[in-house]
Parts: structure tokens; sequence; C-alpha cells
């Protein structure tokens, strides 16, 4: 695909007309998956079986690697209030005996804007319901997640799809705050060359990181760009089995009355579909860009975290 691309947006923010919560009540019914499964926790993962593997390995060509994962942030800032830890724990002085070791710690708090991480079933409740029906407060408590966790996904390995809206609207990136719609993913996949298909894992690009470091960081909490509520019915339809990108997958702010996240509740409470937030795709879209092609394997093994809502974690996209 061929773009002419400019040094910023070509158009201001805007997400659409406001949608009701009676709206979003009935665009929940029609995309949940509730009780389609077993095992029901790891949810839409189902979908991908042996065959997906090897159709997702037969897109390697190249042997290009692209790593997907953030750098460990522990800077705070405006999109990260929650700064990750990294410290030194041993620093060759505490044993002995030779040889010298040099030990760190790492911690986070990573369910935010400034991890790349997933987000696992558990972590989104809808109306007091975890996908599948069952109560969040009695199904997730101090200790952790008794359903819907982190270790009951295991690795995800499939074939990846990039939409990259930006080339396709000839800009460098998306406004903060501008949504993208069910029509701009079907062009999308028009002008890239690609179809979405079940058990694929969607990624989407608006040039976040980009952004950012051209003009810095911002407050992603209060305006991202991201998808619109009314392209998640689209995206059920073609079966996928994870959805992500380099936001947290909505647009902000919600268009939703009253619901400040959702596309995380249709994807995660309504769907079973897990979420990847704050991969940095910029390496990953020059990829494609410079291949022609915008499919790929994608590998995304999260910690095996029992009681987990989500895991830190670096996918991989293989072309």
């Amino acid at each position: 695909m061929s773009t002419t691309m400019s040094n910023g947006p070509a158009d201001g923010p805007g997400n659409g007309p406001a949608v009701s919560r009676w709206e979003f009540d009935a665009m929940f019914e029609r995309v949940r998956t509730w009780g389609r499964w077993e095992p029901a926790e790891r949810g839409a993962w189902n979908r991908v079986g042996a065959d997906h593997v090897r159709r997702a390995a037969a897109l390697v060509r190249s042997g290009t690697v692209v790593p997907l994962g953030r750098p460990w942030d522990t800077t705070s800032g405006p999109d990260n209030r929650k700064p990750a830890l990294h410290y030194m724990s041993d620093l060759g002085d505490v044993e002995a005996p030779e040889p010298s070791t040099h030990k760190d710690f790492v911690g986070a708090d990573y369910h935010g804007k400034g991890i790349s991480h997933l987000d696992a079933l558990s972590h989104v409740a809808y109306r007091g319901r975890l996908y599948g029906g069952g109560a969040a407060r009695e199904l997730v408590g101090a200790a952790g997640a008794r359903f819907g966790s982190v270790a009951a996904l295991g690795p995800l390995v499939t074939r990846g799809v990039l939409l990259d809206l930006p080339a396709v609207q000839g800009r460098a990136w998306l406004e903060p705050g501008q949504a993208v719609h069910a029509g701009d993913v079907a062009a999308a996949e028009e002008a890239l060359g690609v179809e979405i298909a079940e058990g694929d894992a969607v990624l989407l690009r608006t040039g976040r990181f980009r952004r950012r470091r051209e003009l810095g960081p911002w407050d992603a909490d209060a305006a991202c760009a991201g998808f619109h509520v009314d392209a998640v019915p689209l995206l059920a339809e073609r079966g996928i089995a994870l959805l992500g990108g380099d936001g947290d997958s909505d647009v902000r702010p919600s268009p939703v009355e009253g619901v400040h996240s959702p596309v995380h509740t249709l994807a995660v409470a309504a769907m079973g579909v897990p979420l990847l937030d704050n991969l940095d795709v910029e390496e990953l879209a020059a990829a494609c860009a410079g291949t022609d092609r915008y499919d790929f394997l994608l590998l995304v093994s999260p910690l095996n975290i029992p009681g987990g809502t989500g895991s830190p974690v670096n996918p991989v996209a293989v072309l």
C-alpha cells in the first residue's frame, strides 16, 4: 500500500454521537458469547486451535522478529501515574564465593497507560458480572481471581492483523479523542489488503507513540484515539480471539453514557476477548509497510500468575 504521510493529523478529534446506556446494553447482548466454550475462563482463546497455529506459522517469510512491548517505564508522567519499579538487590557484594552476582527487583501496578500488558477475563465486570455471568464480588477477592485469571489463558500463537489507521488516512497519527468506527475498520482492510478472520488477533495502530515522541506525553486517560463501540459488532462477527494496540482499544472520552471503558466491557465481559494495552507498534507498522502485507505470526505469552487479572507482556510479531 502506498500513502503520502503528512506531518500531523489532517482533522481534529471527534468520536461521533453519544451512545445511550440502553443502546449499549442491547449491543452487549448482541455480542455476548457466555456459555459457548469450555473452559469458559479462556474465553475467545478457545477459538485458536492447532490449525490456526499452523496457518499463522506459514505467514513467516523473511523471519523478521518485531517486539511490541514498551520499555519498562519507571518515570512518572501524565500517561504513567503508576511508574514501574526497578532497583538492584545485589551489587555483587553479598555472596562471598566466586563468581559474584548481580540481582535486581522489578514490580508494577501495570493496569494503566504506562506498561504494555494483557487484560485477562477477570479484569472487567459489567453490572457486577464477569464473563460467563459469575458475580465479580464472589469470584475476585484479596487473594486474586478464582475465575478468569491470566494463568488460565496460557500462551497464544495465532495470526495477527495490524490495522494501521494513520497510514490508511495519510496521517502521521490519529489525534487523541478520534474514534475508529466500523466503516474505518472495513476501509482499512480494503486499503491494506487484509481481512480479519476467525481466531485472529487484531492490533490497532493510532500512532500514539509516534505522536508522544514528537510532541510529548499527555493524559491518555482523558483523551486517546481508539475504537468506537460501533466497531465491536463487526469484530465479533469475524470471531476474533484477541484485541489490542498502542492505546487500550477504547476511544476516550467514552461515547457511552455512564460507561468509562465500553470497548473493554464488550470485549472482555461480553465476548471473552482478552485485550493487549499500550503496545508500541511503530516498528511493526514500518515492517508491514516495507513488505506490503499486514498479517503475521503473533506470539503472546503472559506470566503464569495464579489469580492474576492480567500480566505485563512483550508480544512478538514474526513476518
